[in-house]
């Protein structure tokens, strides 16, 4: 192994590092709490070096929504099957809102905080598209435009899970909203 390639490698544990003690805080503490400061003090780097891996807040925040996207996608693709296309929406819908439910600081990386990262665009990061794609396997066919009826499906639970987390809407009848996103979805 040559210099580089330990360069490389160890670049890449220091950034993981500081992408872990992010999702660390911020399930633990709230958002609000990840700072540069308390992130290099949590590795024990200088912030410099921080600096050197991310450019600001918005990047590490970015990185942490990169891997949430490669979990949920992985998430939505295990649950993306049943019967038929009704239970493989069920199965989908509910690993969905299981993931934004129990992650929520993740969840809140991915949907809610300024990182950047943009969808339907020609430099979507590959972990959004697969995510978007995972989503997509359950919605087609559909006579509806795959695109728009993947969009307005993810819309809707995203939704959900909004109002849910907000206490706006009832957790008793999750179950029902969702049986009533999925029919209306196939009979579109």
């Amino acid at each position: 192994m040559g210099v580089a390639e330990r360069k490389r490698r160890e670049r890449a544990e220091r950034e993981h590092r500081i992408v872990a003690a992010a999702r660390k805080i911020a399930e633990a503490e709230g958002w609000s709490a990840v700072t540069i400061r308390r992130l290099a003090e949590e590795i024990e780097y200088s912030q410099p070096v921080l600096y050197a891996h991310f450019e600001n807040r918005e990047a590490i925040v970015a990185a942490v929504a990169i891997e949430g996207f490669r979990e949920l996608a992985s998430a939505l693709r295990q649950a993306a099957h049943g019967r038929d296309r009704q239970d493989a929406l069920l199965n989908v819908a509910g690993a969905y809102l299981a993931f934004a439910f129990e992650q929520p600081a993740l969840y809140e990386a991915m949907f809610t905080l300024p990182t950047g990262l943009r969808f339907a665009e020609a430099d979507t990061k590959k972990e959004l598209k697969d995510c978007f794609a995972a989503l997509a396997s359950v919605v087609a066919p559909s006579r509806a435009d795959l695109g728009v009826a993947t969009e307005t499906f993810w819309a809707a639970l995203h939704g959900l899970v909004d109002l849910e987390h907000s206490g706006r809407i009832r957790q008793s009848a999750r179950a029902e909203r969702v049986a009533l996103v999925v029919h209306g979805l196939l009979e579109y």
